[in-house]
């Protein structure tokens, strides 16, 4: 696979903006500055809020309306007079590719719908388009690797130079609905279909990437809360991975309406399921494995599970997005080795709900599901990625790379853009100062719509 590189033509100088317009994997609108190498500063990345497009299936209209908020936020940033010569992109990805399966027809309605409220915005709008896993994953590796410098530097004797090749940094994404890595293996990449290729600044890079679309953090627990419904049908179910004390009612119907889920409900259950929490973390794991099909790939070293070639994971990782909201709120983030992690994640999920209610107000959103989800980034990352105690360490809990916000957005702009050039930069460094400073004027409306967003209307149930 190669990350695609699309050619718009020359654009107008100025500061660049580029800001998600929703959905559990946005961020808001930031202004940038690109000198070529890296170098941008932005505004900190804030934790997703709202819905993304594809919850508006049932409505594709106020698919559209619904990026108001965003896109008012964004032109508070450009200067008046250059709005209309700001190209503004949008780019869907999970959310939007379980719709699709779901129902193609809702999805281009709502594409339809998004187009027709960005085509009349005060801003040179350039199209809409689903991206593909793979997609998702290079462009998150070229932001880290931006942001952080790994691309080119320029040296103390005038040149641009290539870093070695070891300095480079895989991504760890984790979204709603999907999550990717993508890394430079030691050795040839032997299945071809996961590897991407592109030429930047005079050098090309191959990597390996993949995206496991329903592996996002809430599909695996919808499909979790479906597996413990499967293996224990009753009125009461009583989920491991929730905190005791803990309890709930939720309708059935809706838990099955996702396109990752392949099984009916058992029958003479009622409409409306009762569950409460046990806090039991052996439990929980258990659970969780059962997610993952480990077995299919016959003890293979080259496989991660589910039967999917993976080359041995290799140098240094951003783990950003799910990984770094979830590890962020555990205190995880500060280089712990494999040990700490689970023994503090199974801390955790022995506390009783009201303990960890009063202690974290205003977090209930979030709080019932940061032990199922801690266990289960455990479990893809040892026993999926196969990541051990050994190379624990080179893993990187991060929302930032040197003060840029980290997903996939930034590299998709930049791909979009070709603000980083194919060709080596080295005659640039006679030219004027301002060359540097000065780059394109863009608005990228990215909609990470993950199956946060889709399940709040399709494949979610709201306590």
């Amino acid at each position: 696979m190669a990350a695609p590189h699309r050619n718009h033509g020359a654009l107008p100088e100025g500061a660049g903006l580029h800001g998600p317009a929703g959905g559990l994997g946005g961020r808001g609108p930031h202004r940038t500055h690109s000198p070529p190498g890296g170098g941008c500063q932005r505004a900190p990345a804030r934790r997703p809020q709202g819905p993304g497009i594809s919850s508006y299936a049932s409505d594709p209209a106020q698919a559209g309306e619904s990026l108001q908020g965003c896109l008012e936020e964004a032109l508070v940033l450009i200067p008046e007079a250059q709005r209309r010569k700001t190209p503004t992109f949008l780019g869907a990805t999970a959310g939007m590719r379980l719709l699709r399966q779901k129902n193609s027809s809702q999805a281009r309605d709502i594409f339809a719908a998004v187009t027709q409220v960005l085509g009349r915005s005060p801003v040179d709008f350039w199209g809409a388009e689903l991206l593909a896993g793979q997609d998702e994953g290079a462009f998150g590796w070229i932001t880290v690797n931006y942001g952080l410098g790994m691309l080119v530097k320029y040296s103390f004797t005038g040149e641009w130079i290539r870093p070695p090749e070891e300095t480079l940094v895989g991504a760890l994404d984790m979204g709603g609905a999907s999550t990717q890595i993508t890394f430079v293996p030691g050795g040839p990449i032997l299945d071809k279909s996961t590897q991407a290729d592109f030429r930047l600044y005079g050098s090309d890079y191959s990597v390996y990437t993949h995206s496991y679309l329903c592996f996002g953090r809430d599909q695996m627990l919808s499909r979790l809360l479906i597996g413990l419904v499967q293996s224990h049908p009753a009125a009461l179910l009583r989920h491991p991975c929730y905190l005791s004390g803990y309890r709930t009612t939720l309708a059935l119907a809706p838990l099955y309406e996702s396109p990752c889920v392949d099984t009916t409900p058992p029958l003479g259950l009622p409409q409306n399921l009762t569950v409460e929490g046990t806090g039991n973390p052996g439990a929980c794991v258990s659970a969780i494995q059962e997610l993952f099909n480990f077995s299919a790939c016959q003890g293979q070293e080259d496989c991660a599970f589910d039967g999917v070639y993976q080359p041995p994971v290799r140098g240094q990782f951003y783990a950003f997005s799910n990984f770094y909201y979830t590890f962020h709120f555990l205190n995880l983030t500060s280089g712990q080795p494999l040990s700490t992690a689970n023994a503090t994640i199974w801390e955790f999920c022995q506390r009783s709900w009201k303990l960890v209610e009063a202690s974290y107000p205003g977090q209930d959103r979030w709080l019932r599901d940061y032990c199922a989800s801690g266990l289960y980034i455990l479990t893809l990352l040892r026993d999926g990625y196969g990541f051990s105690e050994e190379t624990w360490p080179t893993i990187q809990f991060r929302k930032q790379a040197d003060g840029i916000d980290i997903g996939w957005t930034l590299g998709y702009m930049l791909n979009l853009t070709r603000m980083i050039p194919a060709e080596a930069p080295a005659q640039w460094r006679a030219q004027s100062h301002s060359i540097w400073v000065a780059t394109v004027v863009f608005l990228v409306l990215t909609l990470v719509t993950v199956l946060g967003a889709a399940v709040v209307q399709l494949f979610w149930v709201q306590d």
